[in-house]
């Protein structure tokens, strides 16, 4: 405390230094004013003491530019018993608060610079909900201005059917329930479009625990939405044609199984299968085959109620859910779709249409209580009794007088794969795969074939597609991976590599893993040689699946291929999440790359990103030496295809003496 005189002299000084480098009270008696608090304004501490001899009190904060040290003045006035006017001034040292109150500033200044700079969306709203301040990217994702927004509820630019919810995380989180919630939710812009967004929400609190606001973050999700809507299409829906695939149609026949178990007996199941396809792939090649599989998957289309279900469930196979059809109804929807695919359905064989017709099988749910997939394989069986039959017809499974007759065949078909298994009677052919850099023939994709009761080759269309129904398709897969390793351990030179197709289930077959480790240590062979493919689409059904079984495969040093890529709409998705070392670019692209530009745009692509994950390219269906010229000159690594060889027997490879010998008939 010091007392000023009216010449702005010290007559009175006590305590302590102020602060380091002050000088001593008592040392200050008679010094001026301006001198009494070195380092800072002494003009305005001598204003402040004049003003108070005048009469008129004041309080301030001083900080010195020299050393920061911040000090509060009081200044007074004083009147002696003779009149003698005089100034009080009360000094503190105040830098403690001075700072803390500048730390809050530059805190306060951060957070609004983070809040309005932050490239996520920011928003705090009071306790009822209305925007209180909002950053520049909120407005560019819901299509506001600031002006809009402020004083505005959020209710009020919500989507209708996410405010229920809204409104019961701020009553939890006011309650206490919740401390933040992370959701995703809709806004709507002022077009009325909606916005997809994932919200992060937090309660802030004053320091006794009292509510005072919501602070939001705001991250714009509508094209991942969009993304994972195509890849729930892709991994539901057959990529050529649009419709259902197997997975999602056994699904909906499940569901329907358990609707008849709960109500009453109703509905049809039909399994169509197209006559002679196999003409059309190896005369016509695929890319016609493919056509043909389009133009009768909108043949079916157009003779079915919007209330069933059809569905592919792969090569040329499709099937139908008719689910009020009796027997009397089935029969005339099969009748109608035979005449329709007889009528309609054509392919070109030189400068000639060429009709195409189709066999099918029919299949009641009733009262024999069998599930989805026992009645796809009793529609599968009928539809074998239309072929045998002469085809271009439809069968009918109905009476339960027939179904011991019905259950020896699936027993029979059961039978003959596991006898396949068991004895040896699977073959396998190898297709040729050049190596377009070098011209070598280094490796080979195994393709599997059964041996039939008289010696002739059955067609894996054939018993594939039942032998997965009834649950066989990991034993194969096993079978043809033992006989792959076995041929490569009988390679003398060791310079063959072999491809291996896998089935989708098998992806989550823990036994296949374990022989493949165990087989290569026994057998020694180099795992590299070893090449494991998916197809794209048993990919996306189930990527997490997809993408463990692929790093298995890579630790114990195999190779892996990503077939048919590029037949799906989300295929450069599966680059990002799943190793891989070729991709098998899809023959649809391949065959039709010479005429059209988008399939070769694709292409292109494809090439340009494997280049630069340091992968490789495999061009499939390459039918002819121009196909061959132009895939290499955009940089594919490899082809494969007619052009480059057809499928042939192991043996005659010169590997495995022996081991998958085949009778004389070859199936391609």
């Amino acid at each position: 405390m010091f007392l000023v005189e009216t010449g702005l002299r010290l007559e009175f000084a006590a305590g302590q230094p102020l602060y380091d480098g002050a000088s001593a009270p008592r040392d200050l008696i008679g010094e001026h004013v301006s001198t009494l608090l070195p380092g800072f304004d002494g003009e305005q501490l001598v204003a402040a003491c004049q003003a108070a001899l005048e009469g008129v009190e004041r309080g301030m904060d001083l900080v010195s530019a020299e050393n920061g040290y911040a000090l509060w003045l009081r200044t007074s006035s004083l009147r002696d018993e003779s009149g003698q006017t005089g100034a009080m001034l009360i000094v503190q040292d105040v830098s403690a608060r001075v700072a803390r109150r500048r730390e809050i500033e530059e805190a306060q200044e951060r957070f609004r610079r983070a809040f309005e700079d932050a490239p996520i969306g920011m928003a705090v709203c009071d306790l009822g909900g209305c925007f209180v301040e909002v950053n520049q990217a909120l407005c560019a994702i819901i299509g506001y201005q600031p002006a809009e927004l402020i004083g505005r509820t959020f209710s009020a630019i919500t989507h209708p059917d996410d405010l229920a919810t809204d409104y019961g995380v701020i009553r939890a989180m006011i309650d206490g329930e919740l401390g933040s919630s992370v959701d995703e939710k809709r806004y709507l812009r002022p077009d009325g479009s909606v916005v997809w967004v994932a919200r992060s929400v937090t309660l802030v609190r004053d320091a006794d625990g009292e509510p005072l606001h919501f602070l939001d973050q705001i991250q714009d999700i509508t094209e991942r939405r969009r993304f994972e809507r195509e890849l729930r299409h892709l991994a539901d829906h057959d990529p050529l044609t649009g419709l259902l695939n197997r997975r999602r149609f056994e699904q909906v026949v499940d569901r329907h199984v358990v609707d008849v178990a709960r109500y009453e007996p109703r509905g049809a199941l039909l399994v169509l299968d197209l006559d002679h396809f196999k003409y059309v792939n190896d005369a016509l090649g695929h890319h016609a085959g493919d056509e043909l599989i389009v133009s009768v998957a909108s043949i079916l289309q157009d003779r079915l109620r919007e209330s069933d279900t059809l569905a592919r469930l792969g090569g040329d196979e499709f099937a139908v859910l008719l689910p009020h059809a009796d027997s009397a109804g089935a029969q005339r929807v099969a009748a109608a779709l035979v005449q329709a695919v007889r009528e309609e359905a054509t392919v070109m064989a030189g400068d000639r249409p060429r009709r195409m017709t189709t066999s099918i099988g029919i299949a009641l749910f009733g009262s024999a209580g069998l599930s989805g997939e026992e009645l796809l394989i009793e529609a599968d069986l009928a539809m074998y009794e239309a072929k045998e039959a002469g085809r271009d017809r439809f069968a009918l499974v109905s009476s339960e007088s027939h179904r011991p007759e019905r259950m020896r065949g699936r027993v029979s078909w059961l039978d003959r794969v596991r006898a396949a298994l068991d004895d040896d009677r699977f073959v396998l052919h190898a297709q040729p795969i050049r190596d377009l850099r070098t011209g070598e023939i280094a490796q080979h994709e195994l393709l599997l074939r059964m041996c039939g009761d008289v010696g002739e080759l059955i067609s894996p269309g054939k018993f594939l597609p039942l032998a997965e129904r009834l649950g066989l398709a990991p034993e194969i897969d096993r079978w043809v991976a033992s006989r792959a390793i076995e041929l490569l351990a009988s390679d003398p030179g060791g310079h063959v590599a072999l491809e291996v197709n896998l089935f989708g289930p098998s992806m989550n077959d823990t036994a296949l893993l374990h022989l493949i480790e165990a087989e290569i240590a026994r057998a020694n062979v180099d795992p590299r040689r070893l090449i494991f493919e998916i197809t794209e689409t048993a990919a996306v059904a189930n990527i997490p699946l997809a993408r463990r079984f692929a790093e298995r495969l890579t630790q114990l040093g195999c190779r892996f291929a990503l077939d048919d890529f590029g037949s799906g709409f989300g295929s450069f998705y599966y680059l990002k999440h799943l190793p891989f070392d070729y991709l098998k670019i899809d023959g649809e692209f391949v065959s039709g790359c010479m005429t059209n530009r988008t399939d070769q745009l694709v292409i292109e692509a494809v090439v340009r990103i494997a280049r630069g994950l340091g992968k490789e390219t495999v061009a499939e269906f390459v039918s002819d030496g121009a196909i061959e010229r132009f895939v290499r000159e955009q940089g594919v690594d490899h082809a494969q295809g007619f052009h480059v060889g057809r499928p042939v027997p192991v043996a005659e490879l010169g590997l495995g003496l022996g081991l998958g010998t085949t009778p004389a008939a070859s199936v391609s």
